[in-house]
């Protein structure tokens, strides 16, 4: 048994089928499916089900898969932990929630990459719901998230920063007070599916107000062209860094205390990369600090 059965192992259970695990390990399906034949003579046990048409992963199967990433991570992680370096070299996989991939993660990478410059880290954008599965899957090594209600077994949270929801309208509204804006304009919302769609639906409900829906997007930069353009107005997140590229656009409070998302990097216990996700954590916190937006809300508030 080789760690390249067992990497190949782990790819097949993260993309479903041979042939989709065989281009992620630059094999052909072929291989893939002699590899994995070899595998289960070696270990002497019966990993995949082939009843199927698509070959689906047995009970015990997909007991040797948790246990092969951990292996193959420890493997990965070999070298540089007996360099002493703590692995703050080579790759490494962050995910981040759509709505930092303009300001939070390039200012904080940009710290990390000046701090480390043998350090790459490859940036995919998903939604909460999504990151945290791929944690768990081994998909992402961290992953800058919004904190949910219940943070899902075998994984950690280090807050990075709360940013309170707040209003946002365009030129033509001149209305100072938000429920009235929210109930006469049309309504642009934060996609349900994310973490933040849930708290903005929970507070509009706790108030009782009821808004006639435009459309729904998860991308912030898109809410905001479409607010720009007088096309409605929306709930979204004070981004806890300066944006360059931010629209001019009114701001209005929801009151003194606001629903607020916390911002937060997730990472799975006993990661062998726990060094790297420390100088992560660092360089995000320090994004925070040396970018703070300006507290900037308009007079409409």
């Amino acid at each position: 048994m080789s760690i390249r059965l067992l990497k190949t192992l782990v790819a097949v259970a993260d993309h479903k089928t041979f042939s989709a695990a065989a281009d992620a390990v630059y094999i052909t399906h072929a291989a893939v499916s002699q590899q994995m034949r070899t595998l289960e003579t070696d270990l002497g046990i019966a990993l995949f089900d082939r009843s199927h048409r698509t070959p689906e992963l047995t009970p015990l199967g997909r007991a040797v898969v948790a246990r092969a990433r951990t292996l193959v991570m420890d493997y990965d992680n070999l070298v540089p932990s007996v360099l002493g370096d703590d692995g703050l070299t080579g790759d490494v996989v962050l995910g981040a929630v759509p709505t930092t991939l303009i300001g939070l993660a390039p200012l904080s990478m940009s710290i990390l990459r000046a701090r480390f410059p043998d350090l790459r880290v490859r940036i995919s954008p998903a939604l909460t719901a999504t990151l945290l599965s791929g944690l768990d899957r081994g998909n992402y090594d961290v992953a800058i998230v919004t904190k949910p209600v219940l943070m899902p077994l075998g994984l950690e949270f280090l807050v990075i920063a709360e940013e309170p929801l707040h209003l946002i309208t365009g030129s033509e509204v001149t209305e100072t007070d938000p429920a009235k804006i929210l109930e006469t304009q049309p309504f642009i919302r934060f996609n349900r599916d994310a973490v933040v769609g849930t708290l903005i639906e929970t507070w509009l409900q706790e108030n009782g107000i009821r808004v006639s829906e435009a459309m729904e997007l998860e991308n912030l930069e898109a809410i905001s062209s479409m607010v720009h353009a007088n096309l409605g107005v929306s709930i979204v997140p004070r981004p806890c860094v300066a944006s360059a590229y931010a629209m001019p656009l009114n701001r209005v409070t929801l009151g003194p205390k606001p629903p607020t998302r916390v911002l937060g990097l997730a990472y799975r216990k006993e990661h062998p990369k726990l060094r790297v996700i420390e100088e992560i954590h660092a360089a995000l916190l320090s994004a925070v600090e040396d970018h703070a937006p300006i507290q900037d809300l308009t007079s409409l508030t």
